[in-house]
């Protein structure tokens, strides 16, 4: 026996409120259909000041929660979750911008094997989404496809189905609107198996409660945030590697204008110099960073390290392995150059022959100081790793 619990997060929603709760109602019919023998209801008030709740209890089939105060729609949401029997665990907004009559669809597939079904408005054929709104969760959702290596349409969706096997995994989810987008971080990093279903949207009843720019600005901290939990590298690796094509670029634009005999600079040149130093050094400061992020991860969670830059080794040996090497390398390429300038000039060779020269030196032996300590760090950092995991497999065997 199957058992889908729908929970509606319900502040100040007398408007919409009955409307929404019977509209899902009407669906046990269709559910049955595809495989879901009951429908529970539960409807969340999170503290209205309105008549919702009174609307709520008026009508029979549902079963009310009441908050004293606001808690805010992920309180509401994970509180419903918690008191909610059901195999299958639904949820969707009271103002009727999502329609309860395609749960029997995101149901079947969930009862198909996907652990978690979006109901995605971006894909859906009917939208009455604002421009601004449906511009910001087109950027959200292409932002976790990048970082979570896997396609998602709407990462911010209110309307989903899934199984409450994966709430563990799912967890900790905050209180605030960004419960959806952290959700899906999660679910991705977590290789659960995600569906989407397109959806139409309607527009509102009543006054909305979100902002773009304040809640925009909190999705986005947490999709960032919630992946950097998982893989730092993903999103600080992209960040050094472009820092370190910058500095290339302005590295082979130097040396051609070198060739062709320009010994004098402007202040284009100047600047990008500096820049080119900068974005160089910090590249490779944040790409080693992400790697080091990266082995923290896998010694907290007490697991191997399974995430990288491009979900798949791209080198027979990790690239973090060979900074050992690398640096002594640049160390030594840096150290020769800066002697060999020093020994040009005081041979007599204008200063302005050199410039490029000192600081190709000086670049090369910063970056290979900073690969050599990061590589130090990661080595202690796996073998640490390496005696915790294999810690914890010889203690289960014990167990046992």
């Amino acid at each position: 026996m199957t058992t889908l619990s729908v929970v509606i997060p319900a502040y100040n929603e007398e408007e919409g409120i009955a409307d929404i709760v019977k509209r899902v109602l009407a669906v046990e019919p269709a559910l049955a259909a595809v495989g879901v023998d009951e429908l529970e209801l539960l409807v969340v008030d999170d503290g209205s000041k309105d008549r919702t709740a009174e609307i709520v209890s008026g009508i029979e089939g549902v079963r009310l929660i009441r908050h004293a105060r606001n808690r805010g729609y992920g309180g509401a949401l994970k509180n419903g979750f918690s008191q909610s029997k059901g195999e299958l665990i639904g949820f969707l907004d009271a103002d009727g911008t999502y329609p309860p009559e395609y749960f029997p669809q995101l149901c079947k597939e969930a009862l198909a094997g996907f652990d978690l079904v979006i109901g995605s408005r971006m894909a859906g054929a009917e939208s009455q989404m604002p421009a601004t709104r449906r511009v910001g969760n087109f950027l959200f959702a292409n932002l976790l496809s990048l970082v979570g290596r896997q396609k998602v349409t709407d990462s911010a969706s209110g309307m989903r189905v899934f199984k409450r096997s994966i709430l563990s995994q799912l967890y900790p989810l905050p209180d605030g609107l960004n419960l959806t987008p952290v959700m899906s971080t999660r679910a991705i990093h977590e290789g659960v198996k995600i569906a989407e279903v397109p959806i139409p949207y309607s527009e509102r009843l009543g006054r909305s409660k979100l902002s773009v720019i304040r809640d925009g600005s909190v999705f986005l901290q947490s999709i960032l945030w919630t992946a950097l939990s998982y893989n730092p590298i993903r999103i600080l690796g992209l960040i050094g590697l472009g820092g370190v094509a910058f500095a290339f670029v302005i590295g082979v634009i130097l040396v051609l204008a070198r060739l062709q005999g320009v010994t004098t600079l402007s202040p284009w040149m100047i600047a990008g110099i500096f820049w080119a130093l900068v974005s160089g050094v910090a590249g490779i400061s944040i790409f080693s960073l992400g790697a080091t992020f990266n082995y923290l991860v896998s010694l907290f969670y007490q697991r191997p390290i399974r995430q990288g830059l491009f979900g798949k080794p791209i080198f027979k040996t990790p690239l973090d392995r060979q900074f050992g090497w690398m640096g002594s390398l640049s160390f030594l390429a840096g150290l020769v150059i800066g002697i060999l300038s020093l020994v040009l000039g005081l041979s007599g060779w204008d200063f302005n022959r050199l410039w490029l020269y000192l600081i190709g030196s000086a670049l090369f032996i910063l970056v290979g100081v900073q690969l050599i300590i990061y590589w130090l760090l990661m080595r202690v950092l796996e073998d640490l790793s390496q005696r915790e995991f294999q810690a914890r497999q010889d203690l289960d065997a014990a167990s046992r």
